[in-house]
């Protein structure tokens, strides 16, 4: 529906100070922050995108997916059965998700292997070489795929073109979810934002992604907020309530990733505060995360070894 894209305005001055209150914003303390913290370990997709990936590497970050709290930790906050104990997803390239879903099947558990493609992350790939690519991931084995737009669409005003884009790629995934990744920091004003968060949910997109966190800006308030305004104006408008945020890229503490949970809660309310409809996309996150969990339990925080993978 073009005529929603043509009227979009978004004050940005109105956005930058939102996100510089957001930022003074009191930390929750105590058990609230440890609740917080391990609603947030669900809702992570935990990532491995580089080019010295082994299948080693791989199996690694699967036990710590299947593991990504110490069980005494969790026994100690009695949450060691309350369904707290994965992430929401495994992410790695295309020609390690063989890797990921041997591992984590070998592991009995069942965490969705989660894929990037479509040309990640510069975009810059023919459209019939990211559909390969798609379908290729989810042949391997791939439960949700996070492609990743041509930017050149969006800063040209190719709207039309955008959105054949991903509805194509939205039917090469078949049954796998779909994440949409916008490159947010190389679409060039808050209003292209707004535009191909619209484009990329009238496509099909089951999530939309802030970044593939190899840009130079990556997840950021001020987008994370005009991305979850146009999913409510999205539900607003058709009444479907079913499409997830995914700020990505440069989350690496603890105090971030509850900010992060709070502006969803704020912004599109509790109920999307479930692995089905909120991501984080991190690498070094859960790092973070245990060591506060840790103190939380023990008042000191552990050891280099004491956290470290198997």
């Amino acid at each position: 529906e073009l005529g929603w894209i043509s009227k979009v305005y978004v004050n940005r001055p109105a956005v930058v100070r939102h996100a510089e209150q957001i930022k003074t914003w009191k930390s929750v303390k105590g058990n609230w922050q440890a609740a917080w913290l391990l609603k947030a370990v669900t809702c992570i997709d935990l990532t491995t995108l580089s080019g010295d990936d082994t299948p080693s590497n791989v199996q690694r970050l699967c036990f710590k997916a299947k593991h990504p709290i110490r069980e005494d930790l969790l026994k100690a906050l009695d949450m060691h059965d309350k369904g707290m104990s994965t992430v929401g997803a495994v992410c790695v390239y295309p020609a390690r998700v063989s890797d990921a879903v041997n591992a984590l099947k070998a592991a009995g558990c069942n965490i969705p292997v989660a894929s990037v493609a479509a040309g990640f992350p510069s975009g810059q790939t023919p459209l019939e070489t990211k559909l390969a690519e798609i379908r290729l991931a989810v042949e391997y084995g791939a439960q949700e795929i996070d492609i990743v737009i041509s930017r050149s669409l969006v800063l040209t005003g190719q709207w039309e073109g955008l959105y054949e884009e991903i509805r194509l790629c939205r039917a090469a995934c078949g049954e796998a979810h779909m994440k949409t990744i916008l490159a947010t920091g190389e679409l060039g004003s808050l209003a292209n934002v707004y535009k191909a968060s619209m484009i990329a949910m009238m496509a099909g997109s089951d999530f939309i992604k802030t970044s593939t966190g190899k840009e130079v800006e990556n997840a950021t308030f001020p987008v994370g907020i005009v991305m979850m305004r146009a999913i409510k104006e999205y539900y607003w408008q058709t009444g479907y309530k079913v499409v997830g945020f995914k700020p990505a890229g440069g989350i690496r503490t603890a105090k971030e990733a509850i900010t992060w949970l709070m502006l969803v809660k704020e912004e599109l309310g509790v109920e999307w505060l479930t692995p089905e409809l909120f991501r984080l996309g991190a690498s070094s996150l859960l790092g973070d995360i245990e060591q506060q969990i840790f103190y939380h339990v023990t008042g000191s925080y552990p050891l280099q070894h004491e956290l470290a993978m198997a």
